[in-house]
């Protein structure tokens, strides 16, 4: 089982998860990422009228650029940037662990308008 399955969270109020600003965004540049520590990809997410973003993302099992650039992702938007080697990650880009625990990223089913908010 993947790591942090094996359990649920405590129960929160909704307004806890509210607080969690998750949006839709279109990946628009993949760049190779070669001084992460395990292989990842520095993207850069539009997220229309939100502006443009950039996320470290650890996705290079399943994804290349080729497939990553024109999908619509996922991402937490407001988490504070963390700083990955000389890299600043200004979002989190999200998906969830396969049966090996590779990241498979969370995607709309059909394409939304970037920017747009989880609910």
């Amino acid at each position: 089982m993947a790591e942090g399955s094996e359990s649920r969270a405590p129960v929160i109020p909704f307004d806890a998860f509210m607080a969690v600003d998750v949006r839709v965004g279109t990946i628009i540049a993949v760049e190779p990422f070669p001084e992460a520590r395990k292989p990842a990809w520095k993207l850069t997410i539009d997220f229309g009228p939100l502006g443009t973003k950039r996320s470290s993302a650890q996705i290079t099992k399943y994804y290349t650029p080729e497939t990553l650039v024109g999908r619509q992702v996922a991402a937490v938007l407001n988490f504070a940037p963390r700083q990955i080697g000389k890299f600043m990650s200004e979002v989190l880009t999200l998906g969830f662990p396969d049966e090996a625990g590779e990241v498979v990223l969370v995607m709309p089913e059909r394409a939304v308008p970037n920017g747009g908010r989880l609910f």
